[in-house]
C-alpha cells in the first residue's frame, strides 16, 4: 500500500493539481483584498455611504434596529442579506477577473499570423493533423510527402 500511496503522491497530476490549489488560494486572496479594500469602498460611497456587510432582517423581537450584524447575531436570528450581496458582488469581480486573465493567457498561446502551419487537413477524413503526418491517425490514410 504504501508503494501505491507513493507513486499517486510524486504522479505529475497530483503535484500539478497542488500547484494550482496553493496558486489559487494565493490569488483568491489578492482578489479578495482588491475587492474588500479597493472596489468596495468606492461602490458603498456611490450608493450613500452604505455598508452591505451590516445589511440584515431581524427575526427576532429582542433585536433592536440599527445594531451592527454582529451584535443582532448575538441577540438572535438574522437574516442577513448583505453578506449575500457582498460575497455575490466578489464573485462576479473574481469571475470577471479570471475571464481576463485566460483571455490573456490565450491570446499568448495564438500562433502568429506569419507562423508556418501546424496542421493539415487529411484529404480523405477531413480530420485536422500534423503537418509532418505520413499517414492519418484518423482513417489510415497514407498522404504524399508534398
Amino acid at each position: 500500500m504504501w508503494k501505491e500511496f507513493k507513486e499517486f503522491a510524486v504522479k505529475g497530476n497530483a503535484i500539478d493539481l497542488a500547484v494550482g490549489v496553493i496558486i489559487g488560494a494565493a490569488f483568491g486572496k489578492i482578489v479578495s483584498s482588491i475587492v474588500e479594500d479597493l472596489l468596495m469602498p468606492p461602490v458603498g460611497r456611490v450608493v450613500g455611504n452604505l455598508d452591505f456587510s451590516n445589511l440584515y432582517i431581524s427575526l427576532s423581537d429582542k433585536v433592536t434596529p440599527g445594531l451592527s450584524l454582529a451584535e443582532a447575531r448575538k441577540l438572535g436570528p438574522v437574516f442577513a442579506y448583505g453578506d449575500f450581496i457582498t460575497v455575490t458582488i466578489n464573485y462576479l469581480i473574481v469571475a470577471f477577473c479570471i475571464f481576463l486573465m485566460v483571455k490573456a493567457i490565450n491570446k499568448m498561446k495564438k500562433p502568429s499570423p506569419n507562423s508556418p502551419p501546424v496542421v493539415k487537413d487529411c484529404p480523405a477524413c477531413t480530420m485536422s493533423i500534423p503537418v509532418k503526418a505520413t499517414r492519418c491517425p484518423h482513417c489510415t490514410t497514407e498522404l504524399s510527402r508534398a
